[in-house]
């Protein structure tokens, strides 16, 4: 029988959902995350930011523009090293990591997460749920769209998020981007700090084993505008160096090389 984690259903302090900003030296594109964060019609979550010790505006800007964020801000070891501290620090049921620069696509995006979460009961149980359980999705998550510094659309991501979502999904790469990826926290591992430019990936990979498929929801919708100015972005060669270490690793070597000679033939055909 599938086992699906349930509790009584009552009222604590926790909030929902963690929601996990990285910053450094990030005066110029923080605004719109906060400003995104500010608009959300649901409440119910806390905000991080972990900071790496910013010497320009960065900290007076999130300070003036979202009070009630929690800010830690120490020198760290990169980027993944800053989100595994804030996996640490975060208290949510759930955690989504929105990078500075990128924003919910709409006011009413994080309620869609919420709603997902507190209407879900697995298929097999819904004839005779129990209203004192309370049954919790293992992944939530939806497609990404691309846009500039000013916010204006640039194109969809040219990867969309699977219809069901299981471990052999991300065979195919990084089908769900990292800031639409929100995971139960007791699920989240640490980032592995051996990779520099895709750890995001590999601990998607970890999150979907420990995943059930029928457990995670697609909210078959457009969540999150990512910014395209990315670390990936500016070292994407390196990037695809460790994607493909980390698909061998998992997947095997043979499938992953195959694998990459379609994704060459889909490129040269997508750029012709």
């Amino acid at each position: 029988m599938t086992e699906h984690p349930a509790v009584e259903a009552k009222e604590d302090n926790e909030p929902l959902i963690s929601i996990i900003t990285i910053t450094y030296n990030a005066e110029n594109v923080v605004v719109p995350t906060l400003e995104s964060l500010n608009r959300q019609t649901c409440r119910d979550f806390e905000h991080i930011v972990i900071d790496g010790a910013s010497t320009d505006g960065t900290l007076a800007m999130i300070k003036e523009k979202s009070p009630h964020s929690r800010v830690f801000s120490e020198p760290d070891r990169g980027l993944y090293d800053a989100m595994n501290k804030g996996l640490r620090k975060a208290r949510g049921k759930y955690v989504l990591f929105l990078n500075a620069g990128d924003t919910f696509h709409d006011t009413d995006t994080l309620h869609q997460y919420a709603i997902a979460i507190r209407h879900f009961t697995p298929k097999e149980v819904k004839a005779g749920a129990n209203e004192d359980v309370r049954y919790f999705p293992d992944i939530i998550y939806g497609d990404t769209v691309i846009v500039d510094v000013n916010r204006d659309f640039l194109k969809p991501r040219h990867l969309s998020a699977p219809k069901r979502l299981t471990f052999r999904s991300f065979r195919n790469g990084m089908l769900v981007c990292h800031q639409a990826f929100m995971v139960r926290r007791d699920l989240a591992p640490e980032y592995d700090l051996r990779y520099r430019f895709s750890a995001d990936y590999e601990w998607t990979l970890r999150c979907l084993k420990k995943s059930n498929p029928d457990n995670n929801v697609n909210l078959n919708t457009v969540v999150i505008d990512y910014l395209s100015d990315g670390l990936t972005d500016r070292n994407h060669k390196a990037s695809l160096r460790e994607r493909f270490n980390i698909m061998s690793r998992y997947y095997g070597l043979v499938p992953t090389v195959f694998r990459h000679i379609l994704f060459l033939f889909r490129s040269l055909l997508r750029n012709k």
